[in-house]
């Protein structure tokens, strides 16, 4: 069943005040607080920083070429924001079909796998591998997941992370993927397993699984549509969006903030001062920019959080089409892109032009390394001769260039963030009249619903007296949004919540996948090495593996019997998974039912009814 979240109805009148609201950051969660606090005859003054608005999830425009920095899919599960957006946009979203693939050893792999196209490129030997590493990690997994390595091989197996993870995660991060940090892993891919993903190869799940969304929405002209149109109505109905209006200081007194020191585009600055502030600026700048500073300790927490920033070489193509893909992950390690985004397969109105197409290269960087600060046409030369390495397009047949930079997009999960985030939001929760949202004020990993959820709990804590817990949202690990909006739980509501938990921690394994998945290795493995000793010459007399014999009728050490034995070893197998499934379910359910008993008659029982 999917979950919903729908935030209560305030029907009286709002209190307005003489000192305006100031909301810092024209991104997705800062507009969307702007917008809210429109249509409660508020004034807000937006300050944003670039020279447009929508941040991370803006659209650049180069000789009317759009560009995505990022490539932004339009799904959430969020009545309020999925409403937000027919009513700014309506008409100008189109349903789009999902198609990426992986760029692997030279091949491309489709993802969502696709048993064919896997089969063919990885081969069979590397499948039963990475079906017996599957087996091995899920009977003996890490007892620990501390870290995204972790995390994901006690749910793929350890080949499959090393093929199909490793790589382009240290790529995005530019950390191993021993230090980062779980969280990140639960966040992005919640769900996603290898018999999930085996399954949606063969099956339509019955529950959609956020990584593997088939079909999503999208702006006619990108995200950067929606985020000027926002813009424009929040300016009609009196509030201000200002642009180019870099926030360079934050004043408080006490527990207050007062006011805020803004540059503007010719170098002037002013201050303006507000009743409320609702920031999504990074919030370790945030912590920086306050006067007087905060104590030392939250200072020193504040250096301790990172960001990954990445930069779009956006390339214009002289060819109608190049691939099908919306977008492409690259795993080659010879090549520095990291993803490939076809814009014209996001929409056509993205590409003026109809004879050619757009590409944007993204490059994942740390702001001021070697690549960031790398000019311009350099960087447009290598793009033009990596997608000629990979065989996308020749270098030829580009006819011109523009490379945007995207600073802070996202936040790192290393070893350090959890401590240092923690001192800073006990510090920020002293201050009375200021909220942070977004994926940097709350340096969080949201996607752009979430973030836009935030700006709607943040109208509400203000103008209703609320206490929505904006750290906590995110739909991606447990729709924790849910939760925490003083909406009274019903029975069944909690009994659904923690029958996930019990899920989650209890999963139950599918007798029928674990049978065949297990008959699958013994077979092959048995004709292996059947086939072995007949290449090698080994003892074929009796004394090795003609012992099977006894058990298996018609299995001998030739070729027509290492085929006998294949059938045998899967039956087998089958026999044994099969059978190891349904004890394993059967002494789990019992536990289940007497942790439920014994939940009910303790204090288990009311920490439940406070998730």
């Amino acid at each position: 069943m999917e979950h919903t979240e729908v935030l209560p109805t305030h029907p009286e009148e709002t209190i307005a005040t003489d000192a305006p609201i100031i909301v810092i950051g024209g991104g997705p969660a800062g507009l969307t607080a702007a917008y809210e606090l429109i249509k409660q005859r508020h004034t807000p003054i937006v300050l944003e920083k670039n020279d447009k608005v929508g941040g991370i999830a803006r659209t650049e425009n180069y000789r009317g070429y759009h560009f995505d920095m990022g490539g932004h899919r339009f799904f959430t599960k969020s009545v309020q924001v999925q409403r937000f957006w027919q009513e700014v946009l309506g008409d100008n979203f189109l349903r789009r079909p999902r198609l990426s693939r992986i760029f692997y050893k030279s091949k491309f792999f489709h993802y969502p796998l696709k048993p064919l196209n896997a089969l063919l490129g990885l081969g069979p030997i590397e499948g039963v591998r990475i079906i017996g590493s599957y087996l091995r990690w899920h009977l003996f997994p890490y007892k620990e997941e501390e870290t995204f390595e972790q995390w994901v091989t006690n749910r793929f197996g350890k080949r499959l992370f090393e093929t199909f993870f490793k790589s382009y995660t240290e790529k995005v991060w530019g950390i191993p993927c021993s230090e980062l940090k779980a969280e990140w892993a639960a966040q992005r891919i919640k769900d996603l397993s290898l018999k999930t993903a085996i399954t949606a190869m063969f099956l339509k799940p019955q529950e959609t699984i956020k990584t593997l969304i088939e079909e999503f929405d999208y702006p006619k002209r990108g995200p950067g549509m929606l985020w000027t149109a926002v813009q424009e109505q929040i300016d009609a109905q009196g509030g201000q969006v200002r642009l180019n209006s870099n926030v360079v200081g934050i004043q408080r007194e006490g527990q207050r903030i007062t006011g805020v020191t803004v540059e503007n585009g010719n170098g002037r600055s002013q201050i303006l001062t507000g009743s409320s502030f609702i920031s999504s600026m990074p919030v370790t700048q945030l912590i920086k920019w306050l006067d007087p500073p905060p104590p030392a300790r939250v200072q020193q927490a504040a250096d301790q959080l990172h960001y990954r920033d990445f930069l779009t070489v956006c390339l214009i193509i002289k060819q109608p089409e190049l691939f099908p893909d919306n977008w492409i992950y690259i795993h080659d390690p010879n090549v520095q892109v990291g993803r490939i985004q076809n814009f014209k397969n996001w929409s056509a109105d993205m590409v003026p032009d109809q004879a050619t197409t757009s590409l944007g290269l993204e490059y994942f960087c740390n702001e001021g390394d070697g690549l960031w600060n790398m000019p311009d046409e350099e960087l447009v030369a290598l793009g033009k001769r990596e997608i000629a390495k990979i065989g996308l397009a020749q270098a030829e047949d580009v006819i011109d260039g523009a490379v945007f930079r995207v600073e802070k997009s996202y936040p790192v999960y290393d070893s350090e963030y959890a401590t240092s985030l923690e001192i800073i939001k006990e510090y920020l929760a002293t201050l009375e009249n200021l909220q942070t949202i977004g994926r940097n004020g709350l340096h969080r990993y949201n996607n752009q619903d979430h973030a836009m959820l935030t700006g709607m709990l943040a109208v509400r804590n203000l103008l209703y007296g609320e206490h929505n817990n904006l750290w906590l949202v995110n739909a991606e690990q447990a729709y924790h949004e849910e939760l925490v909006l003083n909406q009274k739980l019903d029975e069944k509501t909690v009994t659904h919540v923690v029958d996930d938990m019990l899920d989650g921690a209890f999963p139950k394994l599918d007798p029928l996948s674990l049978g065949m998945s297990l008959g699958t290795v013994l077979g092959i493995g048995l004709l292996l090495a059947t086939l072995f000793m007949i290449v090698t010459g080994g003892d074929a007399s009796g004394k090795t593996l003609t012992l099977l014999a006894q058990f298996y009728p018609g299995y001998s050490v030739t070729a027509v019997g290492g085929f006998v034995g294949l059938g045998y070893g899967i039956l087998t197998g089958f026999a044994l998974g099969w059978g190891y499934a349904l004890l394993r379910n059967a002494i789990t359910a019992l536990y289940l039912v007497s942790l439920h008993r014994t939940a009910q008659q303790s204090a288990m029982r009311q920490f439940f009814e406070h998730i």
